[in-house]
């Protein structure tokens, strides 16, 4: 949609997009922008119940890569009513979570996205600041100095919370999970929590 003028209320995104070969641009754009809005596969009888050309993303740029051959930054404007109030998680799996596997793209990658002011206030943010931290901690006049307990996967709940209490008991504020730690048959949330319980309150005497 080269002639649509974007507004102050919509998320605007720029992709790098590599068209398959024999594929416009244009219609690459255009592809990214439908399918992470409003378009689908195929025309539905359901279409009709909405009004798609309201809520639908638009490709409304396309300008080639400098040094680069064919590939293209498509900047594309999605309007806030696509996305939840407060939910990073829904922009995001919106806007990137089903368009990498598309067949018109060879490649295609998020370079920048602006977000406006109105939708960024409505995110909670943390519950309290760094002095908070500081004072539930009781440390004052430097920085705080934690780590991830390594291997990630692996260690038992006992062996966990044994890591725990050395890195407690040589001087580091405080430790975390590592991403891929969950509550795996190795080492349940549960015993987990016990044992770094124990460890705290030991480091702590």
């Amino acid at each position: 949609t080269p002639q649509y003028e974007t507004k102050d209320t919509d998320i605007l995104a720029a992709f790098r997009v590599t068209p398959q070969p024999g594929v416009p641009p244009e219609e690459a754009g255009a592809a990214v922008a439908a399918e992470s809005s409003t378009g689908t596969w195929t025309t539905v009888w359901t279409d009709g119940l909405t009004s798609l050309d309201r809520y639908k993303g638009r490709c409304y740029h396309i300008e080639p890569v400098a040094g680069e051959e064919n590939q293209y930054i498509c900047y594309v404007a999605y309007p806030l009513d696509l996305f939840e109030e407060g939910s990073v998680t829904n922009m995001f799996t919106s806007i990137v979570g089903n368009v990498f596997g598309f067949k018109a793209l060879r490649a295609l990658r998020l370079e920048d996205l602006r977000i406006p002011t109105s939708y960024t206030k409505t995110f909670q943010g943390p519950p309290h600041g760094i002095q908070v931290e500081r004072d539930k901690l009781n440390k004052y006049g430097r920085p705080l100095l934690g780590c991830t307990i390594k291997p990630k996967l692996g260690l038992s709940a006992k062996n966990y919370g044994r890591a725990v209490y050395e890195c407690l008991r040589g001087g580091l504020d405080f430790t975390k999970d590592d991403e891929n730690v969950n509550s795996q048959p190795f080492m349940r949330w549960r015993d987990r929590f016990l044992f770094c319980a124990e460890a705290l309150y030991k480091a702590q005497t």
